[in-house]
């Protein structure tokens, strides 16, 4: 069996558990329901918060208003977006966790990322950029820090890190105080992702969806 068969088997087998994962089930409102897009052969990572409630209804990463807003900056379509052969879709917390009081989503479950994101990233060797979308995803990776202050120096974190602002709607207004993130950070986003959009070397590797 060769290195690439045998890491496709593994993460085969690792979503397998995922999905069957009630570790924070008392603790979800909604129950558990892991959703992810991964492969071994993925180069581009999308790390992101948690899954919203359409989310959780679909089964389908971003399959909301943020996922067009985020498609938008990528310059991406939906076929694109979820060929998982070349994207993988990874959040920091799998399940939907609920909503705040006051409103919003709740933080991703915090038992979520320790027990499967490395896990997880050991059997996608060929990921070469992870864009960091919102202030979670940046805060596991990068450690404290405000997400424009690291959004404005983009640069700083190239080759191995993109970080992004979350695509809510709430970004939009933020998007038009701040002409230089469409003017200078999205062209150097989509600059950075096209390299890893070629067809992947391996095309029958089967994706894997939770």
């Amino acid at each position: 069996m060769t290195d690439r068969a045998k890491a496709a088997d593994d993460l085969t087998a690792l979503v397998a558990q995922v999905r069957a994962c009630r570790v924070c089930a008392d603790s979800l409102p909604l129950g558990p329901r892991p959703v992810l897009h991964v492969s071994p052969t993925a180069r581009l990572l999308i790390a992101s918060q948690a899954p919203g409630t359409r989310v959780h209804e679909t089964g389908i990463s971003f399959n909301d208003a943020s996922g067009d807003r985020l498609r938008g900056w990528l310059g991406m379509d939906r076929e694109t977006f979820y060929d998982s052969r070349r994207i993988a879709i990874l959040p920091m917390g799998l399940c939907y966790p609920g909503r705040m009081p006051k409103g919003g989503d709740r933080p991703p479950r915090p038992e979520c990322a320790p027990l499967w994101r490395e896990k997880l990233l050991a059997c996608m060797p060929d990921v070469t950029l992870t864009l960091l979308v919102g202030s979670y995803a940046q805060a596991a990776v990068l450690g404290p820090g405000k997400v424009e202050d690291r959004v404005r120096d983009f640069r700083a974190y190239l080759p191995r890190y993109f970080p992004l602002p979350h695509p809510s709607w709430r970004t939009g207004a933020w998007e038009r105080r701040n002409p230089w993130f469409t003017a200078e950070v999205l062209p150097a986003l989509r600059a950075a992702i096209a390299p890893l959009l070629a067809p992947s070397r391996q095309v029958t590797t089967p994706q894997q969806h939770a």
